[in-house]
């Protein structure tokens, strides 16, 4: 959990675009240490790679998207959900499209690809970054913030009109086979009016049952139904992993989400970079924790500090 690992074989796989509806190849190579995630367009020859950071980060409409000297790759979220979770620290993406493949609309896809690829240990410590006091951002819909813990927390509230959603609350203890078993099979969802209008200009011409829930005014419409009653807000944790990822270093924190999205998570980080008092870069080493607990320690906050007052500030 923390030595740097790639994956040890080369993986090829296709998948339609979600918002192109077009045929996508794409390939995942093993990566040097310290490398990252990097992105390549092989249908732009000569273009340079996109690392995934947060300030590539050129559009959160829909998705993800990172774009880096004239060159974009969108939809990359649970991609990059599926590296963190595994533990995949470095590695190349290559596609012949301006986005990733949807596949089944969650990130299980991307996770059994990894595991059959097989991942190794690099040899050299991951670095991690220890929340020192809280940060936080807000929006008039939603607000998310990164609050000290000892350890990697997730609590993640959503509120939807809709009877089947409405309020749906989960909290997490980070964990590599708690992601596997209760995060990474939760797929994109959408509203039958909204995938229509969106298809009608020209975008999710993707989409379909076969990767998205998808709901009319009362139920949802896949005959298989849902894979977990909460499968909603699972998701929403789901792309919350993948866009915390973009730090490049797994976070040392709680992260606490209330109607966020992929605009407010790269808000939050970015916000985050900026205020270097609130957090601090540590190694693990040899399997002793005691850095980040000194770190931790200094720096006392009480968690139940009201998480809508740290989003005003």
């Amino acid at each position: 959990m923390y030595v740097q690992k790639t994956i040890e074989n080369t993986i090829n796989c296709q998948s339609v675009g979600l918002h192109s509806g077009r045929k996508i190849n794409m390939t995942i190579k093993p990566a040097e240490v310290d490398e990252g995630i990097v992105f390549y367009r092989r249908d732009l020859p000569g273009s340079d790679g996109i690392k995934a950071e947060p300030t590539n980060v050129s559009d959160t409409t829909l998705a993800t998207t990172l774009g880096m000297n004239g060159a974009r790759i969108s939809t990359v979220e649970h991609l990059l959900s599926a590296f963190f979770g595994m533990g995949v620290d470095n590695a190349i993406v290559e596609t012949d499209s301006f986005e990733i493949p949807i596949m089944d609309g969650s990130s299980l896809p991307f996770v059994d690809f990894l595991k059959n690829a097989g991942i190794k240990s690099q040899g050299k410590s991951k670095r991690f970054v220890v929340i020192k006091k809280p940060v936080s951002v807000s929006d008039n819909e939603g607000r998310a913030a990164l609050i000290p813990s000892p350890e990697f927390r997730i609590t993640y509230d959503i509120d939807f009109s809709h009877p089947l959603i409405g309020k749906q609350s989960h909290d997490m203890l980070f964990s590599h086979d708690t992601y596997e078993k209760n995060i990474c099979a939760a797929r994109t969802f959408g509203f039958l009016q909204e995938v229509e209008y969106l298809q009608a200009r020209g975008l999710a011409l993707g989409g379909s049952l076969n990767n998205a829930i998808v709901l009319d005014d009362e139920k949802v419409i896949n005959k298989e139904g849902l894979r977990f009653p909460d499968e909603f807000v699972k998701h929403k944790i789901l792309d919350a992993i993948g866009d915390l990822s973009l730090l490049g270093m797994p976070i040392i924190g709680h992260f606490v989400a209330y109607k966020s999205g992929h605009k407010l998570n790269n808000l939050l980080l970015r916000k985050l970079l900026d205020h270097g008092e609130c957090w601090e870069m540590a190694h693990y080493f040899n399997g002793e924790r005691e850095l980040f607990d000194e770190i931790i320690d200094a720096h006392p906050y009480d968690p139940a500090d009201d998480i809508a007052s740290l989003a005003e500030n």
